[in-house]
């Protein structure tokens, strides 16, 4: 097909993501290869998204696409209380990879599955209901996904899933809680200690972060924070939950983000939650795959007692076969440690741009996870209203992408998460795009 026939019928026939369909006007794209998307006229993109922060060993990886075309020709489903010789292979090797004593895997279909099973996990195991959740976040787009989401796309889903409790970031959207990483920390997890007394601890099974809040911000924890929480969360028996959807597998310059929390002052071992979640990156989005993993202590439970849990396609052995390839090829070609030091890198061109226009609020990364954050005038307020809208980001957009880079802007922010294969000459290219585009968000400068 044509581009504008792919275009055509797509519409025609089928509903986008989060959008009205009269108002999307999509990227035809026909094949992929490395960090370059081509439409089917051979018209090049820079995927500086990695799609939805998930291809992250880059497209079209050989050995990911042997890996799926072998599995195919072999067995290409099994009932899932069925064992398979890439469900022994996939399991063992989590086992080794995933720090910590989170042993046990329980495989879905995407992020979204795999944080609804672990709602039910961390309810069946404390026999407690509530699970704290923050306004920053998001964890999919499921019943239960969504009403642990913070942001404006939980609002027409609701009434949703009743047993959450919200509260804020340690960086909220409009405030901050402190300068400083010690003074965030300390407010917060007081703040959220007081929260925990007026909920009841004893009702209270868990609380769900995404370990760097992704589409929200990307918002590192401040250090200490984990730490802290984890310390106060295990004195009242409550579990922690990390999502690592989007910030996992090597995103931001360590396997898991979670990992970053050995940084933390007096911590040198780190914190490991009691639940992690797990997908994008984990198969490279190459197929779809969820993990809920959990602690030897969760799994021992389930051992005994039954996981009211399960799907047609858990552990799909087409799935488990394009992890085992995609993590390979993440970790024997160093692009775990490619996304720390290309991470530097990145932070340089931020910050020339940040010098250069005006329109620039603020930069933030770790590793390859990172935003340009855009504000109105010289008091610094975001140039989007929380919710909000303004016309110069969809003009951008379009810009970026007539000239050669494909990347998504969410309220104030433009996202900078390429595949982590990424290189300096590749790096330079692409934001040498985004400097002229930054042109257009400095002329709404209001003064």
């Amino acid at each position: 097909m044509s581009s504008q026939e792919m275009i055509d019928l797509c519409l025609k026939h089928s509903l986008f993501s989060w959008s009205a369909t009269g108002k999307v006007d999509p990227l035809p794209i026909a094949r992929a290869e490395g960090i370059y998307l081509y439409s089917p006229e051979g018209r090049r993109w820079i995927d500086f998204n990695s799609q939805l922060m998930s291809v992250n060993i880059g497209h079209g990886h050989p050995r990911v696409v042997k890996a799926i075309q072998e599995q195919a020709a072999t067995l290409v489903y099994a009932y899932p209380g069925m064992a398979t010789e890439v469900r022994a292979r996939l399991s063992a090797r989590l086992a080794e990879l995933v720090p910590g004593n989170l042993n046990t895997f329980f495989y879905t279909l995407g992020g979204a599955e795999a944080n609804e099973n672990a709602i039910k996990a961390a309810r069946l195991f404390t026999g407690r209901h509530k699970i704290i959740a923050r306004y920053r976040s998001y964890h999919g787009a499921t019943h239960g996904a969504i009403s642990l989401t913070g942001d404006p796309r939980r609002w027409p889903n609701e009434p949703g899933m009743n047993g959450v409790v919200r509260v804020m970031d340690p960086r909220p959207y409009s405030f901050s809680f402190g300068q400083t990483d010690a003074e965030r920390t300390e407010a917060n997890l007081r703040y959220l200690a007081e929260v925990i007394d007026y909920e009841g601890p004893k009702n209270i099974a868990a609380m769900i972060i995404e370990t760097v809040t992704g589409t929200n911000g990307i918002l590192p924890p401040p250090r200490g924070y984990l730490t802290g929480l984890k310390a106060l969360l295990d004195r009242h028996g409550i579990l922690l939950i990390c999502d690592e959807v989007m910030c996992g597998w090597g995103r931001t310059g360590r396997l898991f983000a979670f990992e970053h929390s050995k940084d933390d002052p007096g911590n040198p071992a780190g914190i490991v939650p009691d639940i992690c979640t797990m997908a994008k990156g984990l198969t490279s989005s190459y197929m779809p795959l969820g993990v809920m993993a959990v602690s030897d202590r969760i799994a021992d439970h389930f051992r005994a007692n039954v996981f009211w849990g399960g799907l047609t396609y858990n552990a799909h052995p087409m799935c488990l076969a394009a992890a085992l390839a995609a993590i390979e090829a993440l970790l024997s070609e160093g692009m775990v440690e490619n996304a720390a030091r290309m991470g530097e890198v990145m932070r340089g061109h931020m910050e020339r741009l940040a010098a250069k226009h005006r329109c620039v609020r603020e930069h933030r990364n770790i590793g390859l996870f990172g935003l340009i954050e855009f504000r109105k005038n010289a008091q610094g307020e975001l140039l989007v209203p929380y919710n909000g809208s303004h016309p110069v980001m969809p003009a951008l957009g379009k810009f970026l992408r007539e000239n050669g880079l494909f990347t998504i802007l969410q309220g104030s922010t433009l996202m900078c998460n390429p595949p982590l294969c990424i290189d300096e000459s590749q790096m330079r290219e692409a934001f040498e795009i985004i400097d002229r585009g930054l042109a257009l968000v400095d002329e709404a400068w209001e003064g």
